[in-house]
């Protein structure tokens, strides 16, 4: 199915904002699984958004910024396993092996912007010192308008401009060649979950890991509302029992 130039300035618009909320971290609307949900909006596929969005947010939800370590774009990836699905017609998990170097593009300006951004620490010094925040807001937000400027600008070139010889491009792909990409599609979302593991599992988790185990074997995956339900109630209840008590302070 063809992109449309309203749809692809769409688009870039929705990049442009998810990658500004990217910058910020306040909604985390960069994340694939809301991007690849406007995407399909946009595109008036939202099955296909959504499809998307589940895949490519499990694959990316363990990559996380370690230092100076710029993980693929997971915004991109959104987009692209989105874009892909829905101009080629190819399966999401396919479509999320073909998306891999559209991350890798956008993590390259991720790296370009915070490179160079490093030029803009002696003015926010100096605005610090004298207690500037005007000025000191001001480089902050047009780093991030910037940046995000970039983002949307390669959007709509990869998303719209291209898309007529990134199909092309795929349909001469073999078809065995097309099952490899997704055969990874379908193995990545496990590497991203064992990357978030990694990180996150420890031995006062082990037991929340089981009983969501448990819990989405008994309803088949079905609907997991019930799941998150359960989950986020058990979350309230850890919560209480571990709040400080008797006006102790919990040292945040």
């Amino acid at each position: 199915m063809q992109i449309t130039l309203l749809q692809g300035l769409l688009l870039a618009a929705v990049v442009f904002i998810c990658a500004f909320d990217g910058c910020m971290e306040v909604f985390m609307w960069f994340r694939p699984l809301i991007v690849s949900f406007l995407v399909g909006i946009v595109l008036g596929d939202i099955p296909t958004g959504l499809a998307a969005g589940s895949v490519a947010e499990l694959s990316y939800i363990g990559l996380l910024t370690v230092g100076g370590t710029v993980p693929l774009d997971p915004l991109f990836a959104g987009l692209m396993t989105t874009v892909i699905s829905h101009v080629s017609g190819q399966s999401a998990q396919a479509a999320l092996g073909l998306s891999l170097p559209f991350a890798v593009m956008a993590q390259g300006i991720g790296i370009f912007c915070y490179t160079t951004f490093a030029g803009f620490l002696r003015p926010l010094d100096r605005a610090a010192e004298k207690a500037d925040t005007k000025k000191f807001t001001t480089i902050v937000i047009g780093a991030s308008l910037l940046r995000s400027f970039f983002m949307a600008v390669l959007a709509f070139v990869t998303a719209y401009v291209l898309q007529r010889q990134l199909s092309d491009f795929i349909s001469i792909f073999p078809e065995k060649l097309i099952h490899g990409f997704e055969v990874a599609g379908n193995l990545m979302p496990a590497v991203g979950l064992a990357l978030l593991l990694v990180v996150t599992l420890k031995k006062q988790n082990f037991a929340y890991l089981f009983i969501g185990f448990i819990l989405v074997i008994i309803t088949n995956a079905q609907n997991i509302l019930p799941v998150a339900i359960l989950a986020s109630a058990i979350a309230y209840i850890g919560y209480i029992n571990e709040e400080p008590k008797g006006g102790e302070e919990d040292g945040i």
